[in-house]
């Protein structure tokens, strides 16, 4: 595997969003992993689903609380994102012998 090599200027860069995107990811707040879906064909209700330990979970929603499960599920699908983006920067970092 061919090291890439990246400039001062591209480590300084990198570096840079790292930080930025720690930053994003302490602000997001609370967050939940698993899915919203609807139960019932003639009467379809919300419910969080969550598949833990080989079992699924379901909570009812209802729509009180459908708004603040779509937000905790939310922030956890960008806190994933982040994490990814981290994860590509870091990796180049490492091979550039520029972690910190």
């Amino acid at each position: 595997m061919k090291k890439i090599v990246m400039t001062q200027k591209q480590i300084a860069k990198a570096k840079l969003r790292l930080q930025a995107l720690a930053s994003k990811l302490a602000g997001l707040g609370s967050m939940m992993r698993g899915s919203i879906v609807t139960n019932g064909r003639k009467h379809p209700q919300p419910y969080f689903s969550l598949n833990k330990d080989h079992r699924t979970h379901l909570i009812y929603l209802g729509e009180r609380r459908l708004p603040i499960a779509k937000n905790l599920t939310g922030n956890y699908s960008q806190a994933i994102r982040i994490i990814e983006e981290m994860t590509v920067l870091n990796m180049a970092l490492l091979k550039n012998d520029a972690v910190n």
